[in-house]
């Protein structure tokens, strides 16, 4: 049986949602024929097209539209749109970089309402940043047109999102279905003829749609409905983010009069074993963690006694039949680590499945992408890198983990640097004590280039309270550790945890305020707390003193809460001054500021000192000496060794030094030594622990090697300022 698997508007629009290149993958390693379109894509490249846009124009003419003073102001440059919309897209693809300069000079795209307030912005480019700044104008031009579709032709229309409402805490299937079985909109018209595109393409018996987020929901149903009415015999079957958290619970049938198959959790061996049960391979009752309708009603069946496949087992992602070179980078200038979401193609992988932590009490932890925690081995990941740079031209990656394992990510990086991979890379983390300073280094020099971590509340209180297992302490001298290195730090802020006061809330701003004035984060958002069924809060609200109050379970949707904190403060009221103030911090603006300028009302004064975060970040973040660690060499090649003049000098000499020239990325530079034995040895080491070496020694090792070879105390020369600067030169221990 052939499969299509199939990613609805909208997602991201500058790199392809992984899950499709997942299943791909592994279907293919176990032989079954499997093709896959990204629709999010491509439906996105038909609206804004020179064919696209003349089509909105007309239809906007043809109806004599009631359109807002912005919306008649694009509509009145059409011509112009419509001749530099092919142009644009091009230069977003990277496939035009001269057109950056014609850009620049604001004389060449049309412009309303999105530019009115960019004067701001333009510095934090620079006078070199054309192609930066060119890419955020043309944002913005994008952005402009998203919002005369919004007014006139498709309310539900945005960019990396479709109909989200429908989606959101729709515990109800009533909301979605009437709109389902209303008429199309443009956005979902044009959607379809890319369906029977790809349909006519494949020729599949089973498509497969992938639902990660709210804003796909709709999309996806509507593909489904369109199957279902057109092509007789193909089975619909959906499965992904949203699902796996959203629809545990499902028994409203008329979900069933649009897909045949729900499958949750980890997509491989259910889909698989579907597969075999359609194939007339095995009995209905054997399927795995699958819904349908039968007879009397939505059933759930897990009765496969197949386990899921081992990540190790999982496969390559598979690239193939992706449009991989029409994805946009557009730019979000606001926010740098949006930056990294929005701005180029990233390959995604997974290091690990699932948490290795799994406690955080707003988390969903019972569910199995988070419970189910199973690293892959470090020589498979930097395999599977390999495979997906030949296929797709990229050498960045973006790991996808929950959390990503700090053992996991020192061994990957060894790896990378023993196979000479020049890769770069980030990912999601804990702000873990293990961090230290050299482990960051050793991150950085493997390829890494930012980590994303929950700060959350920055509360002590709270953050024990939640079972975050880090302190505000930890949180900063580990920051500290990144931004050394050079690896930019973006915090997951939340606000409006559990009883949480207005005054933890304002010394939870100043806490990060502190932390851009001492530079140890570059990057933030700030989340509203949420309450989700299959947390620790959800499952026992009554333990962390708050009221659930529904919503009514209506048959489809399952997981938002609402809920009551009586004991808290009116979280709401602090949402835009919390927005505001992270803004201005980020773009480097307003840290001197006094707290309650970002606010309309009285807050409370911090109860925080001054210089609270730098006193942490004062203190050292060293790597414990065990004989286990792992010895890098990370500062070059050592190219001469020179030695004092005359005579081999005595030991009793203690002023004369041995020099050894080594050869950087950032030039030559000296290493100094107390004596010729030591100079000797440290060579060894360098030349052990390095490239191909890297890893191979250890702490024990190191130490005894010392021993053997020079006449003095280790312990003596691990605490000397020749060992010192040795360390600072690229000597790691991890």
């Amino acid at each position: 049986m052939k499969v299509l698997l199939v990613t609805p508007p909208f997602t991201q629009l500058n790199t392809p949602y992984p899950a499709t290149s997942y299943l791909k993958g592994y279907l293919s390693s176990v032989g079954i024929e499997a093709r896959q379109a990204d629709l999010s894509l491509e439906t996105i490249l038909k609206i804004f097209s020179p064919e696209g846009l003349a089509t909105i124009f007309d239809w906007l003419e043809a109806n004599e539209a009631d359109l807002s003073e912005n919306g008649f102001r694009i509509f009145s440059q059409r011509k112009a749109y419509l001749r530099t919309i092919g142009p644009v897209l091009a230069f977003l693809q990277n496939r035009d970089h001269g057109l950056a300069f014609v850009i620049c000079r604001r004389d060449y795209l049309p412009e309303a309402s999105r530019f009115e307030h960019i004067e701001a912005n333009l510095p934090g480019f620079g006078e070199l940043g054309i192609h930066d700044k060119a890419r955020y104008y043309c944002t913005l031009y994008l952005e402009d047109l998203g919002d005369l579709i919004t007014e006139s032709v498709d309310p539900f229309f945005g960019f990396s999102r479709y109909a989200e409402r429908l989606g959101r805490t729709a515990s109800s299937f009533d909301d979605l279905y009437g709109s389902l079985t209303g008429d199309d909109t443009f956005v979902t018209t044009t959607m379809l003829e890319l369906l029977d595109d790809r349909m006519a393409e494949h020729c599949p018996g089973l498509v497969c749609l992938t639902v990660p987020f709210p804003g796909n929901v709709f999309a996806a149903f509507r593909c489904a409905r369109h199957i279902k009415e057109n092509y007789k015999g193909v089975r619909v079957a959906i499965g992904g983010g949203y699902v796996n958290t959203e629809l545990r619970s499902v028994y409203d049938e008329r979900v069933f009069e649009f897909v045949d198959f729900i499958t949750l959790d980890d997509g491989e061996a259910p889909l698989r074993i579907l597969i075999e049960y359609l194939e007339g391979k095995r009995p209905q009752n054997k399927l795995k963690r699958t819904f349908m309708l039968s007879e009397g009603g939505v059933i759930y069946i897990d009765g496969a006694p197949e386990k899921d496949v081992a990540q190790r087992d999982t496969g390559t992602p598979d690239l193939d039949g992706l449009l991989l070179n029409s994805y946009l980078s557009v730019i979000e200038l606001a926010n740098p680590m949006h930056r990294l979401w929005s701005d180029g193609r990233w390959n995604k992988l997974t290091l690990a499945h699932g948490c290795y932590w799994g406690k955080c009490s707003f988390c969903d932890v019972t569910l199995d992408y988070i419970e189910r925690y199973e690293p892959v081995p470090a020589a498979e990941i930097c395999d599977r890198m390999a495979k997906m740079i030949r296929q797709s031209g990229q050498t960045g990656f973006h790991f996808v983990d929950e959390a990503a394992p700090p053992a996991l990510m020192r061994d990957v990086s060894i790896e990378l640097i023993r196979r000479d991979m020049a890769v770069s890379w980030w990912t999601n983390i804990r702000f873990e004590k293990s961090f230290t300073s050299d482990l960051c280094r050793l991150l950085a020099a493997s390829g890494c280039i930012a980590v994303s971590g929950g700060l959350e509340v920055a509360s002590d209180r709270l953050l024990d309270l939640m079972k975050k297992g880090v302190t505000v302490a930890q949180v900063a001298r580990v920051a500290r550790a990144f931004e050394d290195a050079g690896i930019m730090v973006h915090a997951y802020l939340m606000y409006g945890f559990p009883t949480q006061t207005d005054q933890e809330t304002i010394d939870s701003l100043e806490t990060v305020r502190q932390m851009f004035e001492a530079g140890v984060i570059r990057s933030g958002f700030w989340h509203l707390f949420a309450m989700t069924a299959h947390s620790p809060v959800g499952l026992e609200p009554a333990a962390y003193n708050v009221v659930a109050e529904g919503p009514d379970f209506g048959g489809f949707a399952d997981n938002d809460r609402y809920h009551s904190d009586p004991a808290g403060a009116d979280h709401d009221k602090y949402s835009e001054g919390l927005r505001v103030s992270l803004l201005n911090y980020m773009q480097g603006h307003g840290i001197d500021w006094p707290l309650c300028d970002w606010f309309d009302f009285e807050i409370p004064d911090t109860t925080l000192q001054p210089g609270y975060i730098a006193a942490f970040i004062k203190e050292d973040v060293l790597q414990p000496w065990r004989p286990t660690n792992r010895i890098v060499w990370t500062g070059g090649e050592p190219v001469e060794l020179i030695l004092p003049k005359g005579k081999k000098k005595k030991e009793s000499d203690k002023t004369a030094m041995a020099e050894i020239v080594v050869s950087g990325i950032r030039g030559m530079h000296s290493l100094f030594f107390t004596t010729e034995e030591k100079a000797m040895w440290a060579i060894e080491v360098m030349e052990k622990s390095s490239g191909i070496h890297a890893g191979e020694l250890t702490a024990g090792e190191l130490q005894k090697s010392f021993q053997e070879s020079c006449p003095d105390n280790f312990e003596t020369f691990a605490h000397s300022e020749e060992f010192r600067r040795w360390r600072e030169a690229g000597l790691l221990l991890v």
